[in-house]
């Protein structure tokens, strides 16, 4: 497959669309001689997000500069074994002055290569109990996750993502008006999912439901908020986790505060700068995390217990807890002004259930 190149100086953001259009995770970067200088992966961007990046900053200053490649006279089965030796999924082909050629997939080269999809996650769980008392009087009879936006259950916005992404069993965790929840979606058959039920007697937090599932992960679980509604790349997530040998990985989303004053910063009582009215950058819970399933021994049976709490328990003895920052569409569905806007973007795209 024959792949666009773009340019360093080009800045993230065409990067981003490049590989989202490719299909490949990958962005070839050449320069004017169309020569290879670097490629640039889905995670190479998450990086330099997490360092203080913005999808304007240029591609040269995030992209890999010495990236693995092939020469034209490559066998299919050398670039197989190459790929599986360097754990990569895609190779740049150059010819002998170094100029990029075309870019070789595993796909490409093996039917059965299925790497990096979501299907590499046990099952999802979605913590759907919340009751969306902000969102009253429209959650009066539904609860809070079976808000519409563009005509689709939010619950459902999500599942039919999950299920696109490879992933065929769910948990959902309901509390608050819970047979709304389960007369709609019943087994999960109608959208193509295995689907089973957590039920709360009593409100659980964010992870204290994980305590009520029947069964052991062996792979690492998708854990979700009921409430948000997100085009989130859920095999980038998974990759992600895996390759930082993270025990969570909670996904972020940037947030900057623009201070409408010039703010003084001083050295005891004397001034030492003065910033016209700066703007912080926060990252924020965006309430979606990868878990590995030893960390489940940590969370308490019965007891209100949220995700902030897991993640805390695990630094305190150790564990590695990792940040995967976003740049794809989120929002959080938590007051009317939040739901109109989410369904003023779906309108705009013209998406249904995505």
């Amino acid at each position: 497959m024959s792949e666009r190149p773009i340019v360093a100086d080009a800045p993230l953001l065409l990067a981003v669309q490049s590989i989202e259009a490719s299909s490949r995770r990958i962005a070839v970067v050449i320069d004017a001689a169309g020569v290879l200088i670097g490629t640039l992966t889905d995670g190479d961007i998450r990086r330099c997000l997490l360092k203080g990046g913005s999808m304007q900053t240029r591609v040269g200053e995030a992209m890999n500069p010495a990236p693995l490649t092939a020469s034209e006279s490559s066998s299919d089965s050398h670039l197989l074994e190459l790929m599986h030796r360097r754990n990569v999924l895609a190779v740049p082909i150059v010819d002998p002055l170094g100029r990029f050629v075309r870019l070789v997939h595993l796909a490409d080269l093996a039917e059965t290569a299925a790497e990096g999809g979501a299907e590499g996650f046990d099952f999802a769980v979605i913590m759907a109990g919340g009751e969306g008392k902000r969102l009253r009087p429209v959650t009066q009879n539904i609860p809070k996750p079976m808000v519409e936006i563009g005509g689709v259950p939010l619950l459902e916005r999500q599942m039919r993502r999950l299920v696109r992404a490879g992933i065929s069993r769910i948990y959902l965790s309901v509390n608050y008006l819970a047979h709304v929840i389960e007369d709609y979606f019943g087994d999960g058959s109608r959208i193509g999912v295995s689907l089973s039920y957590l039920r709360e007697k009593d409100r659980l937090g964010t992870a204290g439901a994980l305590a009520l599932l029947p069964e052991t992960p062996v792979k690492p679980i998708l854990v979700m908020n009921g409430d948000i509604v997100t085009m989130v790349d859920f095999a980038g997530l998974l990759n992600f986790h895996r390759s930082q040998s993270a025990e969570v990985t909670v996904a972020a989303v940037d947030y900057h505060v623009n201070i409408p004053f010039g703010v003084i910063e001083v050295e005891g009582l004397r001034v030492s700068a003065l910033k016209e009215k700066p703007a912080q950058r926060f990252l924020c819970n965006a309430g979606i995390y990868s878990i590995s399933p030893g960390v489940l021994r940590l969370i308490p049976d019965g007891s209100y217990f949220d995700m902030t709490d897991l993640m805390a328990s695990c630094l305190s003895g150790g564990l590695p807890v990792n940040v995967f920052p976003m740049h794809e569409y989120w929002s959080d569905i938590g007051t009317p002004d939040d739901l109109e806007k989410a369904r003023k973007f779906f309108a705009t795209t013209g998406q249904r259930d995505g």
